[in-house]
Parts: C-alpha cells; sequence; structure tokens
C-alpha cells in the first residue's frame, strides 16, 4: 500500500504562469520535506510538476491555479506506452481535449480521489466534448501492467482512461517537462526496500489543437473541470 501526501492546494485564484508556478514548485519541495509519508508491502511505494511560460487568467477557470490563452502554450509531447503496451502520445489524440495527470499507480489514497475525479468529469460531458485521460506514473515501481489492470477494475476506469507508462529517464523527461516534482525516498527494511514517493498532484487541461489550457492541482471538483473542458472545446469547434 502507498500513501499520497497532498503537496500544494489547488485553491488558489488564478494569476500568470511564471510567478505561479515558481511558487508552487517550491512549495513542493517545502512540504516533501515536512509531510511524513509512508509505503508498505514487496514494493512499498509513495509519490508531486509546476514550468516557465507566460499565461492569461480566464474566469471560467476560475478554481484552475493557471490557465493559458488559446494557441500561447504548447503542451510537450511524448512518447510512452499505455496498459495494453502501445505507444501513447499528445499526438494520438490530436483533434480531441486531453486531460494530462500525473498518478501513482500503487497509491491507495490520493490518487484513487483524482482518478474518481476526472473519471466524473466524463459523465458530465456529452460524448463528443469528452476528454482522453493520459494519467503517467510517478512510480517507475509500480508500471508493472497487473498494476495498471487493477487500477482499471478496482478504480472503475473509463475507457477513455490511458495509462502512460515507460523507462525511468522517458518518464522522468515527460515530469520535468511538465514541472512535477518527484522524490523518491528508498529504505529498506529486513532485506525489502521501499520506495517513499512524493508527487506534484496536478492535471492539465490539453485543447483539440495540443496547446496547455489550464492546470488544476488536487483537490479540485469535477463541475469546475467539466466546465472549462467545455468551454475550450467549444471555442475550439
Amino acid at each position: 500500500m502507498s500513501y499520497c501526501p497532498k503537496a500544494v492546494s489547488a485553491q488558489q485564484p488564478s494569476v500568470p504562469a511564471g510567478s505561479t508556478l515558481r511558487r508552487l514548485r517550491w512549495a513542493f519541495w517545502g512540504v516533501a520535506i515536512l509531510v511524513g509519508v509512508a509505503a508498505g508491502a514487496l514494493f512499498g511505494i509513495l509519490h508531486t510538476r509546476p514550468a516557465s511560460s507566460t499565461a492569461s487568467p480566464s474566469a471560467a477557470a476560475s478554481t484552475a491555479v493557471v490557465t493559458w490563452a488559446a494557441g500561447a502554450r504548447r503542451a510537450p509531447d511524448f512518447t510512452l506506452r499505455d496498459q495494453a503496451g502501445k505507444p501513447i502520445s499528445l499526438a494520438r489524440f490530436h483533434g480531441r481535449p486531453v486531460l494530462l495527470a500525473f498518478i501513482d499507480p500503487l497509491c491507495r489514497n490520493l490518487c484513487p480521489t483524482e482518478a474518481k475525479i476526472l473519471t466524473a468529469v466524463e459523465t458530465r460531458l456529452p460524448p463528443a466534448q469528452r476528454p482522453a485521460i493520459v494519467a503517467v506514473s510517478v512510480n517507475q515501481w509500480a508500471d508493472a501492467r497487473k498494476f495498471l489492470l487493477q487500477d482499471v477494475q478496482k478504480w472503475k476506469l473509463p475507457s477513455e482512461w490511458h495509462w502512460a507508462v515507460g523507462a525511468p529517464l522517458a518518464l522522468k523527461n515527460v515530469w520535468e517537462a511538465y514541472d512535477i516534482g518527484v522524490t523518491d525516498s528508498p529504505e529498506t527494511v529486513t532485506g525489502i526496500t521501499v520506495h517513499r514517493i512524493t508527487h506534484t498532484e496536478a492535471s492539465y487541461l490539453i485543447d483539440p489543437s495540443g496547446h496547455e489550457r489550464a492546470l488544476w492541482l488536487y483537490p479540485f471538483r469535477a463541475a469546475d473541470v467539466a466546465r472549462v473542458v467545455r468551454s475550450v472545446t467549444r471555442a475550439s469547434g
């Protein structure tokens, strides 16, 4: 079992990205030092990003930490693999919105709750506006296919949910591209290594043209995310 501490709160006003994301990065490291995290089981695991760019506030995304104007900030693409072992990238979903999250497959508290919220976004939107959900793993020790499929069943993930896993360096490059802070504090007890992972609980909205439009930090509400997805999708159409 793994425990996923909240690194930062999403309940902040939407302001320009440069200063906000820098503050969030420092907030993560501060909390990582202060928050005690624990993990258990054979591979015991745990887990927190932010970026530098310009952004414009949006009244429609009042609960988002940061929002960007259309075309202002292209989302960095990547190629990893999904739970079926097939290549997955943002380019694969060009023409439709994407919710990009960063989640620990073996987490059993915050991450499943965030997954539930993202799943609820789907149910609040008509089929034509529903985003793909791409969850990049923040825990390289939790990326075995059996864990991913287990989450699909236990977390009741929708068909639009796509895990994104890969080699440690490939994952690290994605975390850095999206300013996701991830720390691993391994500890060996009686020959078993426990990886205590702390990470940024963040979700991005990427519009159909492949540009970042909003960033939320957990906790956030499905209704707020769905409202912004609906607005961005209509504008893109």
